[in-house]
């Protein structure tokens, strides 16, 4: 039911370093942000080619929109990952069959990018986003 990796999200305390990288070293371009209803951007979504994208978050702009709290980045490897996300073809169905396995799934949402999500947690904690595309889902619509 899986269908693929959908895309690979960093928080960071430096989005314009960050997204100079993606889009500049790496060629990745960008797709589209997502903005705090001043208009302000915090989030963008850059292209890797096949459908899979990173999503970049600027820390204090993403705590701004949904809560939480600020926390110091820290420098060693893999200390900036926020979650893997898996694109699949049937959320409400691979949903069900998780809690059927007695697994925490948090409800179907439709986020900010027009697409349908729900998450779960790895053995180690490791945050798992389930993604659904739509016809309106940003990450295609703006191409």
């Amino acid at each position: 039911m899986i269908k693929r990796l959908a895309h690979v999200c960093f928080f960071t305390d430096n989005a314009p370093a960050l997204l100079s990288f993606y889009e500049k070293a790496l060629g990745f371009p960008l797709v589209f942000d997502m903005k705090h209803d001043d208009g302000t951007p915090f989030g963008w979504y850059l292209d890797c080619g096949n459908d899979t994208f990173i999503e970049v978050f600027d820390q204090r702009g993403a705590v701004k929109q949904w809560g939480g709290e600020v926390v110091a980045l820290r420098e060693e490897a893999g200390s900036r990952y926020k979650h893997i996300c898996f694109e699949v073809d049937d959320l409400e169905k691979l949903r069900a069959s998780l809690i059927g396995k007695g697994l925490e799934v948090t409800e179907i949402i439709k986020g900010m990018d027009n697409s349908y999500q729900c998450w779960i947690k790895d053995v180690d904690g490791n945050a798992i986003e389930l993604m659904q595309y739509t016809s309106e889902s940003m990450q295609f619509s703006k191409r």
